[in-house]
């Protein structure tokens, strides 16, 4: 682990200047905002919408009318899993990103939609925002990558055994991260008041109250409620159907963003920071670690609020997802320009694949 965080190197910022000149003058020629628009206003009042009244008719409450079989249940609770992640990818993220809205508090109120999942955005700012948005698939600083006792991202971390078996292992691990990120890392960081070793800014007693307010109002609604109204059993197995769903999207669209074959990695501990750079600007860094994926898919770019388009993200994190596929006809020409390797896979089921393939050649001894 890096003491501090290491810089990047301010030599030949050619290629981002350049590219920034040209999304600068798309937006200006266009007379458009670069956040969201009437696209992201309709995504979120379906996504705001639709999920409570899922909610309401799977826990098949018996006084509002609406007779529902277990297996129905069951189905919506599916749906609410991805209802879920929809929200996440497009509401809480644009809002999260303060590209929601050119309004701060817009932004922030949408931003707490993260409370429908039992997170915090507060901490989750820190750690996508600040470290995961600069210090990219960085060994040591990077929390998405961060060491794990049974996961290994990258070839830096150290190899164990276990990891032979870690591109089927990893999708029950997937498919609980929902849980343990709620209440477990979400808990750890609170209380450390750090996120991968380095100090998050203080929180004031608004955000306490959110922090506590939003884990405890989702206990209620996804646990205890389902229980009473569909016993203990089917209660404990919709919820963890619930999360099985929501874990897999959401890990999944974010591993094929990193953790692919051929994205690049650095190792913090490699380097002294008191003197050392990292090789490259920030914004190659970010474009040769990051993959774009079923950018031709409109059904894909809709769903996963254009983080399909994870480059053009990195790039303009401030920016609306609604503009990403504009942008990237911009930023593909300009890569071949400056010889800057750009990664994508044109399917979300290639983009499995070489999640899988990745994975497992970690998972060899070296």
């Amino acid at each position: 682990m890096a003491s501090k965080p290491i810089k990047f190197t301010i030599k030949g910022n050619d290629f981002f200047n350049e590219l920034r000149v040209q999304v600068d003058d798309y937006f200006s020629s266009r007379k458009l905002s670069k956040n969201g628009d009437m696209r992201l206003w309709i995504k979120t009042a379906f996504a705001l919408i639709a999920t409570p009244l899922m909610v309401l008719f799977a826990l098949n409450i018996p006084y509002i009318g609406v007779p529902m079989p277990i297996w129905g249940s069951v189905f919506l609770f599916i749906l609410v899993g991805q209802m879920h992640a929809f929200t996440g990818f497009n509401v809480m993220h644009d809002a999260c990103h303060g590209a929601f809205s050119s309004r701060g508090w817009v932004n922030k109120l949408f931003g707490n939609s993260l409370s429908l999942m039992g997170s915090h955005a507060f901490i989750w700012k820190f750690k996508h925002n600040t470290l995961h948005h600069t210090f990219t698939n960085i060994d040591g600083l990077d929390d998405d990558i961060a060491k794990a006792p049974v996961l290994r991202h990258c070839a830096s971390q150290e190899f164990k055994s276990f990891h032979k078996n870690q591109h089927i292992y990893m999708f029950f691990l997937y498919a609980i991260s929902v849980m343990f990120w709620v209440f477990g890392n979400d808990i750890v960081k609170y209380f450390r008041k750090a996120v991968n070793e380095q100090p998050m800014p203080k929180m004031n007693l608004e955000e306490h109250i959110i922090f506590w307010v939003s884990k405890v109002t989702y206990t209620l609604v996804y646990i205890v409620a389902p229980i009473h109204f569909l016993g203990w059993g089917w209660g404990i197995s919709c919820y963890l159907i619930m999360q099985f769903s929501l874990g897999v999207m959401l890990s999944l669209v974010f591993q094929m963003a990193h953790a692919v074959e051929n994205v690049h990695f650095e190792d913090a501990t490699q380097y002294d920071v008191s003197k050392d750079r990292i090789p490259n600007e920030w914004a190659i860094h970010q474009v040769i670690t990051t993959n774009n994926f079923a950018t031709n898919s409109p059904f894909a770019t809709w769903f996963m609020g254009g983080l399909n388009f994870q480059v053009e993200h990195h790039l303009f994190p401030s920016t609306s997802h609604v503009h990403y596929p504009e942008l990237n006809k911009i930023l593909k020409p300009l890569c071949v320009k400056f010889n800057v390797d750009y990664h994508e896979i044109p399917t979300f089921g290639k983009a499995v694949a070489s999640h899988i393939r990745y994975m497992k050649m970690l998972g060899e001894a070296v």
